[in-house]
């Protein structure tokens, strides 16, 4: 057995079955939570699981194309975190709160 002998002993099913445990934890998160910096690592938590699948399925079929595409969804999510933490500190010295409900008054 030669190259990544980890993937091919887990079958790609278990994969497949925590990256939606991970996905549905993270929307669970989105939608139920109203602390902003949660929110935001909800979305980082969705993000990752459909990356631990993407990889997944490029390890399967044996080329390497989607682990490079994996490398980019995780640069385009450090930069989406940067500005969101920015949005957050600026939301935080306005309001001394992070709790979204509080954010619909900042509109008018």
């Amino acid at each position: 057995m030669e190259g990544n002998t980890f993937i091919q002993i887990v079958p790609l099913e278990y994969f497949i079955v925590l990256s939606t445990v991970l996905f549905c934890l993270g929307v669970l998160g989105v939608l139920l939570r109203k602390n902003a910096i949660i929110i935001l690592g909800c979305v980082e938590l969705m993000l990752n699981s459909v990356n631990l699948l993407l990889a997944a399925f490029s390890s399967y079929k044996g080329n390497g194309d989607g682990q490079i595409l994996v490398f980019f969804i995780m640069v385009v999510a450090a930069a989406e975190v940067a500005v969101g933490l920015a949005i957050i500190a600026m939301m935080y010295r306005n309001t001394k709160s992070v709790d979204v409900s509080i954010f619909n008054k900042l509109r008018g």
